[in-house]
């Protein structure tokens, strides 16, 4: 074989075990998680070769009042279960604590459980112990794992203060006293509207995946377009973008807005999502 061929075939197969141990190169991922939250699925994208774009279509923000959560985490000793359904309202819920003087000691009685691997992790981080965490990190699987033990218990849910009803409505069908509280609200950031805008607009910055990790970023997104959606088909902005789901609800929403999903993790978590789209983007 001549010179020539084998720098050829050298240089493919350095081209080609680049791609192996970094499969995302080349690929542009726009992340659209909250802003302090965009930064662990940012750095593994970017660890696997990605061109990551961080555009918010979420912003948290603390509740219009902490009236009724700081009345609920006074009256701790009155619950028999405590649920967090996030990372957000871990953290909200440990910094009101904070601000009341009320330790971790005022918890040491109640059942805790957690959506999720990254809550759950968060309530150890805080020396909490977890009792539950579902097969699934949805609501439908937190009530399957509590309904048999929460029947006439009183049990606090702390969330956001707009979230799906699945949660309360059952766990009360199964016999408990379920207290609702906000912790945190989600709103739209008005900020990200052009920049969403321009770079769907733009060749050299247009997203090849985007990423949605729960129902409000994906309705979120659609008021950031600023498009009227009269068509049940998905906007010619978005065509040829590959559309990335957490899950089964956040795909459901996606389909009710009529965008679609091209990919939905299996193991609902930031983990699941990366290695979906990876095997999304890999060539056949």
């Amino acid at each position: 074989m001549s010179g020539a061929g084998r720098t050829l075939r050298s240089d493919a197969s350095r081209r080609h075990a680049k791609k192996l141990f970094k499969p995302l190169a080349g690929v542009r991922v726009l992340v659209g998680r909250a802003p302090h939250q965009a930064g662990s699925l940012s750095k593994e994208l970017r660890k696997l070769g990605a061109d990551v774009l961080e555009i918010p279509f979420i912003e948290i923000r603390k509740p219009r009042s902490f009236r009724p959560l700081d009345a609920a985490l006074r009256s701790l000793g009155g619950y028999d279960w405590l649920i967090l359904t996030s990372m957000n309202g871990v953290e909200a819920m440990w910094e009101r604590m904070a601000k009341l003087g009320i330790t971790k000691r005022a918890l040491k009685h109640l059942k805790i459980a957690a959506i999720g691997p990254a809550t759950r992790k968060a309530i150890e981080k805080r020396g909490v112990a977890v009792e539950v965490v579902p097969e699934e990190y949805i609501a439908e699987s937190v009530v399957k794992s509590l309904r048999k033990q929460v029947g006439e218990k009183r049990v606090l849910l702390v969330r956001a203060r707009v979230a799906r009803d699945v949660i309360p409505r059952e766990l009360r069908r199964a016999g408990a006293d379920v207290e609702v509280v906000e912790a945190y609200e989600t709103v739209i950031p008005r900020s990200s509207r052009k920049r969403l805008q321009s770079a769907l607009k733009s060749p050299e910055r247009r997203p090849d995946v985007i990423t949605f990790t729960s129902s409000s970023t994906a309705k979120n997104f659609v008021e950031l377009l600023g498009q009227r959606r009269t068509s049940k088909q998905r906007p010619t902005s978005l065509q040829g973008a590959i559309l990335a789901s957490i899950g089964p609800v956040t795909s459901a929403t996606l389909r009710e807005l009529h965008l679609g999903v091209d990919v939905e993790a299996r193991q609902y978590t930031i983990p699941g999502l990366i290695s979906a789209i990876i095997a999304s983007t890999r060539p056949l």
